[in-house]
């Protein structure tokens, strides 16, 4: 159970995440500073310096919290490829539509030329890890012969790209640019059938 100061601790870094993420995207990752993100996030330099020795931690952190979902602990089982890749699909529509995923690749496209760094935490913290969850799901499914996928990672790419090429990236490239929830359902589902239709087990 959490307790009271557990509570209150996780409150603080939240507001801490949130307060930075602004400031980077308003200032820039090099013109703000860790003093500058306490100020703002409302809590004191000794509380955020606690939680975050520099500010490459802090933008970890960020990195982290934005690739988060409250089930990602507990993946599809195999044996229903339509079933379990629908559960992911959803799980990662949710996730692209995040303000905050918006705003983290932004900062990262932004400061690139001088903070690569900031590019490989989000690729290595991020993207990576949430890919290797979608891959590993397909190669048990493979494994379980519901599918038969010689590249799982080819395939991992083709079905979230089929979702981010369009719930995504023109979210973050033209303003304005919105996509309902059913239009989405919609795109999940089409990417499911392609997947399965592709690497259906007939024959095996």
């Amino acid at each position: 159970m959490t307790t009271y100061h557990q509570r209150v601790a996780q409150e603080k870094r939240a507001q801490i995440v949130t307060a930075a993420t602004a400031l980077f995207l308003e200032l820039g990752y090099d013109r703000t500073s860790l003093a500058r993100i306490a100020e703002c996030s409302g809590v004191s330099r000794a509380t955020l310096f606690k939680q975050f020795p520099s500010k490459a931690a802090l933008f970890d952190a960020i990195v982290t919290e934005s690739w988060s979902t409250a089930d990602e602990e507990d993946p599809p089982p195999a044996g229903n490829v339509v079933a379990g890749l629908s559960i992911i699909g959803r799980r990662y529509a949710e996730l692209l539509g995040r303000a905050q995923m918006t705003d983290l690749f932004r900062i990262v496209i932004a400061e690139l030329p001088r903070f690569p760094e900031l590019a490989h935490a989000q690729f290595s913290h991020g993207k990576m890890p949430y890919f290797e969850s979608v891959r590993s799901y397909l190669l048990a499914e493979h494994e379980a012969g519901t599918v038969r996928i010689e590249d799982v990672d080819l395939a991992a790419t083709q079905f979230l790209g089929m979702i981010s090429n369009y719930v995504f990236w023109p979210t973050l490239l033209v303003p304005g640019w919105e996509v309902s929830a059913e239009r989405v359902a919609q795109v999940v589902d089409e990417a499911v059938r392609t997947v399965a239709a592709r690497y259906a087990a007939t024959g095996r």
